[in-house]
C-alpha cells in the first residue's frame, strides 16, 4: 500500500472514531437533557449539531441500509411513544431529545445514500 493510501485509511478511521465518539455523545446527552438536567434550548441546538455531526461522519457505506432501517423505526417508536407516554413526562423528553438528534442524522445519510445511488 502507497503512503499516501495508508493516510487516507488512517483518516477514514479517525473520522470514523470521531462520528461514533460524537453518537455516543448525542445519545448520553439526549438522555441528560431529556431527563431534565440541563433545561437550556441552547442544548436542544447542540442535539442537533450532534445528529448532522453524526450523519456525516459515522455510517459507513457498508452499514447505512442498517443504520437507515434502525433509525427510521427508532424515529416512528420515539414520535409515536412520546405521545403514549404523556403521563410520563421525563421519558417523553427523553424521546423528543433522542429525535433532536437522529431525525438530522437521518436525513444526512439518507441525502448522502441517493446521490451515491444516482452516480450508479
Amino acid at each position: 500500500m502507497a503512503k499516501g493510501q495508508i493516510s487516507n485509511v488512517a483518516s477514514s478511521q479517525n473520522m470514523h472514531i470521531l462520528g461514533g465518539w460524537t453518537f455516543l455523545i448525542g445519545v448520553i446527552l439526549a438522555v441528560v437533557f431529556g431527563a431534565g438536567f440541563l433545561t437550556s434550548s441552547a442544548w436542544l441546538i447542540v442535539l442537533v449539531v450532534i445528529g448532522i455531526i453524526v450523519g456525516l461522519l459515522n455510517v459507513a457505506s457498508s452499514e447505512v441500509k442498517s443504520f437507515l432501517f434502525s433509525s427510521a423505526i427508532l424515529i416512528i417508536v420515539s414520535s409515536l411513544g412520546k405521545d403514549t407516554l404523556n403521563v410520563i413526562p421525563v421519558l417523553r423528553n427523553i424521546l423528543d431529545a433522542l429525535l433532536s438528534v437522529f431525525i438530522p442524522a437521518t436525513i444526512i445519510v439518507a441525502v448522502k445514500h441517493v446521490f451515491i445511488l444516482e452516480r450508479h
